[in-house]
């Protein structure tokens, strides 16, 4: 099966974003214990999903933040 990407440039740049601020957070010991292993985990769900443009949660809803490419007739 391959992934079809449903993740356009600005979904993936909020997401890295967002990664970045939580293990930020994290190694400046904000987060301890449950939560520091949940934000991780979310930080890396983050960023995978930013590297392959696409999110599986987007499939069942038919959610997609990719541009549609307009075609013009010459």
């Amino acid at each position: 099966m391959t992934m079809k990407k449903n993740m356009g440039s600005a979904d993936r740049t909020i997401r890295v974003t967002i990664a970045v601020v939580l293990i930020l957070l994290y190694s400046r010991g904000i987060f301890t214990g449950t939560m520091a292993i949940i934000m991780t985990a979310l930080s890396a769900i983050f960023l995978l999903t930013s590297m392959v443009s696409f999110c599986p949660l987007y499939l069942p809803f038919g959610l997609s933040t990719l541009r549609k490419k307009i075609h013009h007739k010459s």
